[in-house]
């Protein structure tokens, strides 16, 4: 197949670009700016184009398909030209159930845990050599990229995500992919631009778990989630709740039947992701002690409670954490992990809904378990998605600390905690960016 990808330069879109280039096809794309690391991923596979920019000549009558990127505009030229061909335009779901449809599906949804959930999935499969395709929204170890699509697997395994499919169509991503097997990890109000009220937002998870054919696996603990569990019938259920665990000398183990598995992370919600997991491994044939065996050697996904360093001094994490539920969790486990350890937690506001006036209420005491909380956001990220103005005030209500340090100013955040360096400290750095351009490993360094 001979295939065009608008917006190729996309974390998702590349990845998939890539993918189908290993599988055979025959690959072009555009895009009006591209950065790294796809920059440099796409020019290692002789994808990267050859000009920066839309241009409708590379729509021709010989391509099979067009994959439109979430970035890409209604009034794109190459997009326009596609329509005008009469050339099959897919969006970035549509093609992965395309490619899929034929095989056992698993679909992993939830405002928190997806991406984790996951790459244990992954993981344990890898170990244990079983053949599948699969999408997941984060770099994992061990795996060259972030899509692998196959002519021989039987098992496709999927992150799915409840954001909008594309700029022409406004479903939720994970409704296109028809799970065999859907879990749900938890329903935590996000995204505000697309689901202004909390209900709307449950709808879209309603909307996934009656897609179900096979197997729902949902977190029991989340009372939203277990309302769902309960309206749905005429599938297998599985709830879950957290894997029994315990901590010594910083280091988690569970408790199975087996006997105790020391664990490489940590967390009680890393324990309910574990679960769920291991639900889904068997419905693939994988059985609970195959699980453990596999599992013991997981590292987590990339920026989720990633480990940056570690030494006599203290320890650095990073994390994507962003919404209140994540937020919460993440400072959760990093303080039960390191009970007797001054935690320094910073978190960024930087997602559409974390820098929404009307959405900040959210965070209310979410940052209690810190010792030291900081927030940092950027005023020009503010207007750049086009919301009100927000100030350091509404932050300082918002989240319910007197104590709570607030910066808009990078520099300015990291003299404050070059500033509050101390023995016996670990550090928390939560962000889906980057706090104006730190280096996460360079203030590592830095700290310890």
């Amino acid at each position: 197949m001979k295939i065009h990808f608008i917006a190729i330069g996309g974390s998702a879109m590349h990845n998939l670009a890539i993918a189908l280039h290993q599988k055979g096809y025959t690959i072009t794309g555009s895009d009006d700016e591209i950065f790294n690391p796809a920059k440099g991923r796409l020019e290692k596979y002789g994808l990267l184009p050859d000009s920066i920019g839309w241009n409708p000549d590379k729509i021709t009558p010989d391509l099979d398909a067009v994959i439109l990127g979430m970035h890409a505009r209604l009034d794109n030229p190459e997009l326009i030209r596609a329509n005008e061909l009469g050339i099959r335009v897919y969006s970035y779901p549509e093609f992965l159930y395309e490619q899929s449809k034929d095989k056992l599906r698993i679909v992993v949804g939830g405002s928190h845990g997806k991406t984790t959930i996951t790459a244990m999935i992954l993981h344990v499969l890898q170990y244990h050599h079983v053949d599948c395709d699969y999408m997941v929204g984060a770099q994992l170890a061990g795996f060259e990229v972030m899509v692998k699509l196959s002519h021989e697997a039987k098992i496709m395994v999927m992150e799915g995500d409840e954001y909008l499919t594309s700029p022409i169509d406004r479903r939720s991503k994970f409704h296109l992919y028809k799970p065999n097997v859907g879990i749900i990890s938890g329903i935590a109000w996000d995204h505000i631009n697309v689901f202004p009220t909390f209900p709307e937002y449950v709808d879209t998870f309603r909307t996934f778990a009656k897609m179900i054919d096979k197997a729902f696996i949902y977190c029991n603990d989340d009372e939203n989630v277990r309302m769902l569990g309960e309206e749905i019938q005429g599938v297998k259920k599985e709830p879950y709740t957290v894997h029994p665990y315990v901590i010594r000398d910083g280091v988690t183990y569970l408790q199975t039947a087996g006997g105790e598995v020391p664990m490489q992370i940590f967390g009680k919600h890393n324990m309910a992701n574990l679960n769920a997991a291991r639900l889904a491994c068997r419905e693939v044939g994988v059985t609970d002690e195959q699980f453990y065996e596999a599992i013991r050697t997981f590292k987590g996904a990339s920026k989720r409670l990633e480990l940056v360093k570690r030494n006599d001094r203290g320890v650095v994490y990073k994390d994507f954490a962003h919404s209140p539920s994540k937020l919460k969790a993440t400072i959760g486990a990093v303080r039960e992990q390191y009970p007797d350890r001054r935690l320094v937690a910073c978190m960024e506001l930087h997602t559409f809904s974390s820098l929404s006036q009307a959405f900040l209420a959210q965070y209310q005491h979410v940052m209690d378990a810190a010792d030291v909380p900081v927030i940092f956001f950027d005023p020009k990220a503010v207007e750049h998605k086009k919301l009100p103005p927000i100030t350091k005030e509404m932050v300082y209500e918002a989240f319910g600390r007197t104590d709570l340090e607030v910066f808009t100013d990078t520099e300015a955040l990291h003299t404050f905690l070059l500033a509050h360096r101390e023995a016996g400290t670990a550090y928390l750095l939560m962000s889906s960016g980057n706090f104006g351009g730190l280096s996460f490993e360079e203030l590592a360094d830095e700290l310890l």
